[in-house]
């Protein structure tokens, strides 16, 4: 079972978890970037880089046997943080589109590029799916 861990007197930040515990298997996701299985980016725009790379993510859980609820941890790595400020509201829509409601702890880093060129965020995710799904 994952938990939220939040310093008590802590205001509870908005879309991220300060602090997360789990026990089970690690599952460990790559960096996501926003193109499809084939490689291929349909999406130019910010948010529609964000709503495949959670796609790309959620795909690589199912086929680890974790769900985005088991997420502990996700770093979004962008390559303007102006972007993702002024996309906050259509792209948490995304991310609840795909996560659900579960707001793990997150980090953003704003970076001068990615390995793509066409890539706009790249998304690394840690998940710990709880022993009692994983079996002895």
């Amino acid at each position: 079972m994952v938990e939220i861990v939040q310093p008590q007197g802590w205001p509870r930040p908005r879309g991220y978890s300060n602090g997360t515990t789990a026990e089970g298997r690690m599952v460990f996701v790559g960096g996501q970037v926003g193109w499809t299985e084939e490689m291929q980016f349909e999406a130019r725009d910010f948010v529609g880089q964000v709503h495949q790379a959670l796609r790309n993510t959620a795909a690589v859980l199912h086929a680890a046997g974790a769900r985005p609820e088991h997420v502990v941890r996700m770093t979004w790595f962008v390559t303007d943080k102006r972007e993702y400020l002024d996309n906050a509201a259509a792209m948490g829509q995304v991310y609840r589109d795909v996560m659900g409601k579960h707001f793990p702890a997150m980090s953003l880093v704003q970076v001068a590029d990615l390995v793509e060129d066409d890539a706009k965020v790249e998304i690394e995710t840690t998940a710990v799916v709880p022993r009692e799904e994983t079996g002895p």
